[in-house]
């Protein structure tokens, strides 16, 4: 065999064992990945492998795409298609992470099937595409105790958030329904009803009792509420604390607090340095208006990292919004009213925020990470803050003499008291990490003893000391807001035409974001945020915009010349109205047929363009794809060709050496 047939039986060879190779690994359990995304996209989190860890029971998670439907849908759905794949293949990495106890369906709904009953039974989500096709794309999780779990939507705006929401799917499936959720607050946020002396007080008075706010009522949809009373000294039988304008609380609330959180519950505070809805007391008469407004736990929060700022409200230029003082008052911009929910105000790798768009504050606080109060071991890791809600890069502080100012409102003289400042002022953040108590040798509570009847001498004070846990035993998160208004009937809710109640903005969702990601598995507090699963080609994206701008030129000048002409063809017929004559007369005829026949033409150059500017994109993704598809060939011929070359050289050389030695 010489050897230009050994070379070809050579390439033969390793064509069929490449080709060999791949079908068998095409085939194989995929029992070795290796995910070689940039930002590792098919890697699962710690939170989500601990939370697969737990599966003591199997679950069924169901995968519904309109697949039939999606190709030949618009370009808008087909886009889909892409998105599908990468759940698809992230849920398959749940399978294969959940030791057998999850089980993957993927369920094409084709019109008038079980599956479509299936799926709108389940409340996914559907889109008419025609008369009798619908769209379908979100996810359901069952288990085999009849709970059902699900996504009604996979929206492609939350693609990053893919893993964080089909771990919480699958976890709330695991876990009871309803968090129990507390609610302690200086306010009446949940009306007079929470009371019974005031409830019993106004009934004898015949007074109305006030009802709760309207957030509370949204958090009783989802939670199992109660109330906590302000003087308590324990917080038990709790998930989760929603600490809401806190004022002067005695010792040992701080302390329940504090031991409610190191024995594992999560926090939400709401503070404020003037609270706009608290009302005076007016038991107090003149002097209730010039009572502080403020509530404040840096007692216990510098523990934790963080603090509000004493005496200082937020203010931002930028973000300022627009009042009325009166009916006859022009607009004018308060600068304690601010609408942060731009962009770069809101954290965008955050679940909680990501999504706000409309979120109004009004006279919020400043927040500043600080180093914990006391001691912390060096073998502890830090705690993590992440700012979740803030001012532009021009945001500052100001400060108000008396709270008279903001009693009666005067924009332009509280605008002189601010100053653009060059770096943003946080008004949210999230704490996490492990937690240290601010009491860890516990209490000491005096009461005085109960009197006996048959004693004569005053009782003697009894004092009880309350032991505390010094330490969290694992990671725990608290919330902490710099302003409580932004959740009030005034800036969250509007009353409706027909009296019933709507959300503005998302204020209301700012909050309910917040406990909802705190009632999960505390494996999905700080879930990370995925990178896009769309990778698109730059310097391609580039060359189509410039085709598009090229393009967008000639159509704009050829709907111009349309445009003009159908002007002409309509002054032309209002022309011909009022006119009584039986027949045109010849020379509008002509007019008339020669602008119908330019329009005909420029219409038909437009089409010529479109399908043009079609034609530009489709042969640059075929180029693209053959250089793709010969970009392997190509390098295996060139490194056949450099070993060829350099064994030939080797080769030779090796011949010129035996020649040297035979001559010597």
């Amino acid at each position: 065999m010489n050897r230009s047939m050994r070379a070809i039986a050579a390439i033969l060879l390793i064509g069929v064992i490449v080709f060999s190779v791949s079908s068998i690994l095409r085939n194989l359990p995929q029992v070795f990945r290796i995910d070689v995304t940039d930002e590792q996209l098919y890697s699962l989190s710690d939170g989500t492998k601990t939370v697969l860890g737990k599966l003591h029971q199997p679950l069924t998670l169901k995968l519904y795409f309109s697949r039939s439907v999606a190709m030949n849908a618009p370009d808008q759905i087909q886009f889909f298609t892409k998105y599908y794949t990468f759940v698809k293949t992230l849920a398959e990495e749940y399978v294969r992470r959940s030791k057998g106890m999850l089980r993957l369906e993927t369920i094409d709904p084709l019109p008038f099937s079980d599956d479509e009953e299936d799926a709108l039974r389940y409340g996914l989500k559907r889109f008419p595409i025609s008369e009798e096709e619908n769209f379908f794309f979100g996810a359901v999780v069952t288990t085999g105790f009849g709970v059902v779990k699900q996504i009604p939507f996979f929206t492609p705006d939350r693609d990053n958030f893919v893993e964080y929401d089909l771990t919480r799917l699958i976890d709330s499936a695991i876990t009871r329904d309803k968090t129990r959720l507390g609610i302690l607050s200086s306010l009446p946020v949940m009306g007079d009803a929470a009371s019974p002396y005031m409830a019993q007080m106004k009934m004898m008075q015949g007074q109305p009792l006030a009802p709760s706010w309207k957030i509370v009522q949204q958090l009783q949809q989802r939670y199992e509420l109660s109330a906590v009373p302000t003087d308590t000294e324990a917080i038990e039988d709790l998930d989760l604390l929603l600490v809401a304008h806190p004022k002067d609380l005695a010792e040992p609330t701080l302390f329940a607090i504090d031991q409610f959180v190191m024995k594992g519950g999560r926090a939400v505070f709401l503070l404020d340095p003037y609270s706009f809805v608290e009302q005076p007391d007016p038991q107090q008469g003149q002097q209730a208006q010039f009572a502080p407004k403020n509530s404040d736990l840096s007692q216990l929060l510098r523990k934790w990292g963080v603090e509000m700022e004493e005496g200082k409200l937020a203010g931002d230029r930028l973000l300022a919004q627009k009042i009325r003082t009166s009916a006859q008052a022009p607009l004018e911009p308060l600068i304690g009213y601010l609408n942060v929910g731009c962009r770069d105000c809101v954290n965008r790798e955050n679940v909680i925020t990501s999504e706000l768009q409309e979120l109004t504050m009004l006279f919020p606080g400043s927040l500043k990470q600080v180093e914990p109060d006391g001691e912390s071991s060096e073998d502890e890791p830090p705690l993590t803050f992440t700012p979740l809600v803030q001012t532009t890069q021009r945001g500052n502080t100001w400060e108000i003499e008396s709270p008279i100012e903001l009693l009666y409102l005067d924009p332009k003289a509280l605008m002189q008291k601010f100053t653009e400042g060059d770096s943003a002022v946080i008004l949210g953040a999230l704490v996490t990490g492990r937690f240290q108590s601010n009491f860890p040798e516990g209490i000491d509570i005096t009461e005085d003893a109960p009197v006996e009847a048959n004693q004569d001498d005053q009782a003697q004070p009894v004092t009880r000391h309350l032991d505390a846990v010094a330490a969290a035993e694992k990671d725990g998160a608290i919330a902490v807001f710099s302003d409580v208004d932004f959740i009030s009937d005034m800036l969250a809710y509007q009353n409706t035409f027909f009296g019933l109640s709507a959300t503005v903005g998302h204020n209301s969702d700012l909050l309910l974001n917040t406990l909802d990601d705190f009632s999960g598995s505390g494996d999905l507090i700080g879930l990370r945020t995925r990178g896009s699963f769309q990778r698109p080609f730059i310097v391609v994206e580039q060359i189509k915009q410039e085709a598009e701008a090229r393009m967008a030129r000639e159509e704009n000048a050829i709907q111009a010349e349309i445009d003009t002409f159908n002007e002409e063809l309509q002054a032309l017929a209002t022309q011909q109205e009022g006119r009584e004559q039986k027949v045109l007369e010849s020379s509008i005829l002509d007019k008339r047929q020669d602008l119908e026949l330019k329009i005909h033409q420029a219409e038909r150059r437009l089409r010529q363009v479109h399908m043009k500017k079609r034609a530009r994109i489709d042969a640059l993704g075929k180029t693209l794809q053959q250089i793709n598809s010969l970009a392997a060939p190509l390098i295996i011929l060139g490194i056949g060709i450099v070993v060829g070359v350099r064994r030939r050289i080797l080769r030779q050389r090796h011949l010129r050496t035996l020649r040297t030695q035979e001559h010597a």
